[in-house]
């Protein structure tokens, strides 16, 4: 207690005058925008809400007949589908094109949390930089704003600050409370200090040696494609022609009778999934295209000058054992001085980030090198009991920041995430830079610098505590009535509800019924997660056009297991190929396609060279006897392999059933060379992998161990053991 006043003193001397000056001299600002969030605006001069959502088709149809747009936003990510809402909101005639899927980019690669900036707070003082400021300032307003606006996809996450050097309490204090202090009215809850058993209770995973205590202070936590798809679908519902899968070919343009100047005047544009090419004419064109800003610029100018710089941020996805349900963790200085948070997230663990400059393309994929190096860093704060195996890595993922570019900058984590909005001499519109916490506030910009450029006649910006689709009817005990009503499992329920909001009833209603006694409806895709089979259909309603699509942004099955989503995708393609007519070669294009997508951007590819045929076999002799004896149990011929036959003759022996399907995924898992059987050698390469922690989960790993076990229970008792006898 002595040592806490003292540390308390020591904050308030060293940190009294800067959280005065920039927190308590806002604090009468943010209380009088704060009564703004609960007023929902977008009723004074808005257009009428639609209940029915236009389909893809009925957008298309718009796009092409509907004559001049006001504003054409290119790019379906969070910032563009804001442009769009925002626009249409203020009763401006919009349109969107999205050459991929929606939020298919960065904006569903975050790492899910909706957060001002602590480290950025922490720049701004050290280098007394205001334009930092005013970022983490705008961005604690937009995180209030976003939780309040679509609180069935969005919460407040406490997270811990783990601290194991003395001096280092009152440093780290000092920063969190002045973090509480600039957000001022809108902080969700209140930082707080606590002592180490305290942390270790909350937190038992934690490293305990020279732990000294922690501090824990709340952010904002998402689901950031569905948080972008709520945009998107929300901006349709006013009015806007939204669609996804239409790239953009080339600008057109128009000579100014005023001016004489090339003016921008439209686009281009092809609907990726049909072939067929239009024209689609706009007073404005807006660029929020993200990492491929510059891209589009080059189609305005080509001499133009690069704007951006990508950086480019490694995930991965941990099984939810390594934290606990309702806490983060903050690694505030790495060993290469980057920050790691290590967050509760869909019920897994979500590990990250990484920050290195990259090329720009359209299909970023994980390295070996940053899985290791995200794994190194958790190792750092984890207990010595908690074994952080490389083989427990279920998803991992690369996203590309749109970092604006700073020509005296020499590497990206210097760079500011502020956004900047440019004019081009033909009137293209540029949003860059920013961060998903601030989409709305960089919307809002863009559209008033469009209405400013460009003569058009809307008011001031209503987005401001309006809420998203899903948002309007949603409690948190929604959920009860969607297993009242419709006999769907509690987990599943709770899954619905915290991922449509109220439109979980129109979910609810087309589920199918299971035969079962319990649950009544709602077949799941795969076992071990909510996600059931009528989401698939109800994506279709949502815009999604492939595989994809389903198993990485309506659900988000491929961000939390890879083989999970591997293992649901024939089902989800026959779903889809009866809601979209697909042909049986559409089918196989589209399983092809999602299983490349899951092999090389969601770290399929970087788990499994975790075992190939050229794996090394480094087991101690007794291991070897040991496994090569499990092995020739199956093995009875002493062929020197065991095949499917083989294992389904010692599950029999044992009364266990397996159909013939599951048995042959089993063995190709761990069938290097894909010869329809395991040889010695490649059984051996797998327990060495597992040993090393290469590999979890095994599953003819666990089979043939459990086999083993129930065979020797079996076994009659050798007449030595059981005391003789006459």
């Amino acid at each position: 207690m002595a040592f806490r006043k003292a540390v308390k003193g020591t904050a308030l001397i060293g940190g009294g005058a800067i959280a005065t000056v920039f927190g308590l001299s806002q604090f009468s600002q943010y209380r009088n925008k704060h009564g703004a969030l609960v007023q929902v605006q977008a009723a004074e001069g808005a257009p009428v809400r639609k209940d029915h959502l236009p389909t893809r088709e009925q957008q298309i149809l718009a796009l092409q007949s509907s004559g001049e747009f006001d504003v054409l936003v290119i790019g379906g990510g969070a910032t563009g589908c804001g442009c769009a809402l925002d626009a249409a909101t203020r009763g401006l005639k919009t349109a969107l094109l999205e050459r991929d899927d929606f939020s298919s980019g960065t904006s569903s690669r975050s790492t899910k949390l909706i957060h001002g900036g602590v480290r950025y707070l922490q720049k701004a003082i050290m280098k007394l930089d205001f334009e930092q400021y005013r970022m983490v300032k705008e961005a604690l307003e937009e995180r209030a704003h976003l939780l309040q606006s679509a609180p069935h996809l969005s919460a407040p996450l406490p997270i811990m600050l783990p601290i194991y050097k003395w001096w280092q309490l009152p440093y780290y204090w000092v920063g969190i409370k002045l973090y509480d202090l600039v957000a001022g009215s809108q902080c969700l809850k209140s930082s707080y200090v606590l002592t180490k058993s305290r942390a270790l209770e909350l937190f038992p995973m934690l490293r305990k040696d020279k732990l000294v205590g922690a501090i824990v202070y709340y952010d904002g936590q998402h689901n950031d494609a569905r948080m972008n798809l709520a945009i998107a679908l929300t901006a349709a519902r006013y009015g806007a022609a939204t669609a996804n899968y239409t790239e953009v070919r080339h600008l057109l343009k128009a000579t100014d009778t005023g001016s004489g100047r090339q003016r921008v005047c439209g686009v281009r544009c092809r609907d990726v999934l049909t072939g067929k090419e239009f024209d689609v004419r706009a007073k404005c064109v807006i660029n929020a295209t993200g990492p491929f800003t510059d891209s589009v610029r080059k189609m305005d100018d080509q001499e133009v000058p690069n704007i951006c710089q990508p950086s480019a941020g490694v995930h991965i996805v941990m099984p939810g054992y390594y934290s606990p349900d309702n806490m983060g963790l903050l690694d505030p200085a790495t060993s290469d001085g980057r920050v790691i948070f290590f967050l509760p997230w869909e019920k897994m663990t979500i590990a990250g980030t990484t920050d290195s400059p990259t090329d720009v393309t359209s299909h970023p994929i994980p390295t070996e090198e940053d899985i290791n190096f995200i794994l190194s860093e958790v190792r750092n704060y984890l207990g010595a009991d908690v074994e952080v195996r490389r083989g427990d890595v279920l998803a991992a993922w690369s996203g590309i920041r749109p970092l604006v570019t700073n020509p005296d900058s020499k590497d990206t984590q210097s760079l500011s995430r502020n956004h900047v909005v440019t004019v081009s001499d033909s009137g293209l519109i540029t949003i860059a830079g920013g961060k998903w916490t601030t989409y709305r506030a960089m919307a809002r910009d863009t559209i008033d610098a469009a209405i400013q450029e460009h003569n058009l006649k809307a008011g001031s910006c209503k987005t401001m505590g309006l809420q998203l689709e899903g948002a309007q009817d949603w409690s948190p005990t929604l959920y009860i009535r969607l297993v009242q009503d419709y006999g769907l499992e509690s987990e599943v329920a709770q899954h619905l509800a915290s991922t449509y909001g109220d439109k979980a009833f129109e979910v609810a209603k087309i589920a199918q019924v299971t035969g079962k006694r319990w649950p009544i409806v709602g077949k799941r895709l795969v076992s071990e997660f909510p996600y059931i089979e009528a989401e698939v259909v109800y994506g279709v309603k949502e815009y999604a056009r492939t595989a994809v699509d389903i198993i990485s942004r309506r659900t988000r099955l491929a961000f939390l297991n890879v083989q999970a989503a591997d293992e649901a995708l024939p089902r989800i393609v026959d779903i889809m190929a009866k809601e979209l007519n697909w042909c049986d070669q559409k089918k196989k294009e589209q399983l092809e396609t999602a299983k490349t997508f899951l092999y090389y951007e969601m770290g399929y590819k970087v788990k499994t060279d975790q075992l190939t045929d050229r794996s090394e076999i480094s087991l101690v002799p007794s291991d070897i006897e040991r496994y090569k004896k499990r092995f020739r149990m199956f093995d009875k011929d002493k062929k020197g392999f065991i095949t499917i036959l083989d294992v389904q003759r010692v599950l029999e022996s044992i009364s266990v059933q397996m159909d013939e399907n599951t048995l042959h995924e089993i063995l190709n898992e761990v069938d290097l060379n894909k010869n329809g059987q395991v040889e010695l050698d490649e059984f051996l390469q797998l327990m060495s992998a597992i040993q090393k922690g290469r590999v979890s989960g095994s599953r003819l790993a666990v089979l043939m161990k459990s086999a083993e076990e129930n065979l020797r229970r079996r076994e009659p008792i050798p007449v030595d053991r059981s005391g003789g006898g006459l």
